[in-house]
């Protein structure tokens, strides 16, 4: 089955607000770039896909995203993360690409390993297969047999609503529990988790580095050994 990843991308000027209260204006943006190179990097070390596409009008995106050989696609870039994903379902679809898999540019701990369980768990079409975040709110990965199989929605509360909207198109969903996948960067108690777990794993990631390379794991990390800093992923990576 040919099978496109697709990651939605906003423009830099508007990265990760949220994360205002631990990092500066400047930094907000270099996260998000090394989130996302994190990002195509496992996307292009995972078996079983055809390609890359990235969406987005941001020129510092695009440019890492052809390092890795992705798509740069535009269209619905300015539509939010639904219409983004949306315009490159027609595009995979009226290209007659089998299948989509969809997934933000700030999952830093996704592996390979976890593209490729995603897509060896996928059915035959007409298919949905749904990772969730960590708190069983948003919706982290899906992939979608064909491209179009369903209208998707993303948002805080995606998760239950794509289960749904998968069952009224007569296609049961297969879900994946994925911990990398699972943690999405978008508050600071995601943050503090993030720092928390590559901090127990030895995870190496660029995120990670760019962190350490700016002095801000400290204040990150729990203060004393043992003591639970503001983590959202605690039954997760249990």
């Amino acid at each position: 089955m040919e099978t496109w990843a697709v990651v939605p991308v906003k423009e830099r000027d508007r990265a990760k607000e949220r994360l205002a209260p631990l990092l500066p204006p400047e930094l907000r943006p270099v996260l998000a770039l090394a989130m996302l190179e994190d990002v195509l990097a496992a996307l292009a070390a995972a078996p079983g896909l055809a390609g890359i596409i990235v969406v987005t009008l941001d020129a510092g995106a695009g440019e890492l995203a052809r390092r890795y050989d992705a798509r740069v696609v535009t269209d619905g870039a300015r539509d939010g993360h639904s219409g983004a994903v949306a315009a490159a379902a027609r595009l995979l679809a009226g290209e007659g690409c089998d299948g989509m898999l969809t997934l933000p540019g700030d999952v830093p701990l996704v592996t390979a390993a976890e593209i490729g369980a995603v897509i060896g768990a996928h059915r035959p079409p007409p298919s949905f297969t749904i990772v969730p975040s960590h708190d069983e709110g948003g919706s982290n990965a899906i992939l979608l047999s064909p491209p179009d199989a369903v209208p998707l929605r993303f948002g805080v509360d995606s998760f239950f609503p794509h289960l749904r909207a998968a069952a009224a198109h007569g296609i049961v969903p297969t879900v994946l529990r994925l911990p990398g996948l699972a943690l999405d960067i978008d508050n600071p108690a995601d943050l503090a988790a993030f720092a928390r777990i590559t901090s127990q794993t030895g995870a190496h990631t660029r995120a990670r580095a760019l962190l350490d390379e700016r002095g801000l794991l400290p204040s990150l990390l729990p203060s004393r050994p043992g003591s639970a800093g503001p983590s959202p992923i605690t039954r997760t990576y249990r």
